[in-house]
């Protein structure tokens, strides 16, 4: 049995992960974050190195940053490349140093220039300018890619990252000024008066790719057996793993008013951003290599919809 230390563990995808790895006919064990029943700030370098030697994991999986969506991005892009490129240097570092075999960066899809070709393929990576809008993060994941391309290259580490695209579902943030797209109007749904109008930002058109974490952690679980650093050569280290398919904006609404049944149309407010006119990415390198998505998005959107009003009054909701 491997143990795999979850860097994150109590964030929607962090939480993930460790379900999909308890199952142990993998033959992983996942270990939480935590040192003596305390949470640990991987922004700190020495609590980051102690619990890395303390654990003494076979494989990290890196879920820990800051994340929000458009607006927090806008808001706040200091702490967003602060605090994101501090954690990963500091776990990538300690894990080199205290010898861990295996480590996987979960990335975002909006590393990716603005310009990029549809869709977007691994060797697009650092080909053109990132989105405005999430400059910030998207620099600091960034940097994380390149620890892993460095860290192999110069001590043959099997660090890489994985790019996800745009998730949601059970442990979502629903903070308004913090969540993303699918949190955001899977709570406006909820708060909406019956048969009234639900609020979108933007224009409704950009397109975008979805997909339920639960999907991400099979991903994660299927690298962990069978992708290597290697594998994701030569470009810089990535491989993507996502749906292979896009919806609009306008879409993803019609679909929260489907799995909902709350409010009756729909209002773009356009003076919001639209970000990126499209995102989708090309997930065809891990197809091949065995591993796709299985969860469609009607039925991801009915989950974390019941997952949200299940849990609107405790505490483990973000809202």
């Amino acid at each position: 049995m491997k143990r795999v230390l979850i860097a994150g563990h109590t964030g929607m995808t962090g939480r993930a992960v460790m379900r999909r790895l308890s199952n142990q006919e993998a033959g992983f064990i996942p270990v939480d974050a935590s040192l003596n029943g305390n949470r640990i700030d991987f922004r700190d370098p020495i609590m980051t190195q102690q619990l890395i030697g303390d654990k003494q994991p076979d494989a990290i999986v890196i879920c820990a940053g800051r994340v929000g969506g458009i607006a927090d991005n806008i808001s706040r892009p200091a702490d967003y490349i602060h605090d994101n490129a501090l954690m990963q240097c500091n776990i990538i570092k300690a894990a080199h140093a205290h010898n861990v075999p295996k480590l996987i960066t979960l990335g975002s899809s909006c590393i990716y220039p603005r310009g990029c070709d549809q869709p977007m393929k691994e060797e697009h990576f650092l080909t053109g300018t990132f989105e405005p809008t999430n400059q910030s993060y998207a620099v600091a994941k960034a940097v994380g890619i390149e620890m892993c391309r460095a860290y192999h290259k110069q001590y043959s580490r099997n660090y890489y990252s994985i790019m996800p695209p745009n998730l949601y579902g059970p442990h979502d943030n629903f903070r308004p000024h913090q969540s993303h797209v699918v949190a955001a109007l899977l709570r406006k749904a909820k708060e909406v008066a019956d048969g009234g109008q639900l609020e979108v930002w933007g224009t409704g058109r950009p397109l975008r790719e979805f997909m339920h974490v639960d999907d991400l952690a099979s991903a994660v679980e299927f690298c962990l057996m069978n992708v290597n650093a290697w594998d994701c050569d030569p470009y810089s280290f990535i491989i993507n793993a996502g749906t292979n398919s896009s919806h609009t904006i306008k879409q993803l609404a019609e679909a929260v008013g489907e799995v909902s049944d709350t409010f009756g149309s729909l209002r773009f407010d356009q003076s919001k951003p639209d970000g990126m006119p499209m995102k989708q990415m090309d997930s065809s390198r891990i197809n091949d290599l065995g591993w796709s998505h299985s969860i469609n998005l009607l039925d991801g959107l009915d989950d974390a919809w019941r997952w949200m009003n299940e849990n609107w009054r405790s505490d483990v909701i973000r809202k």
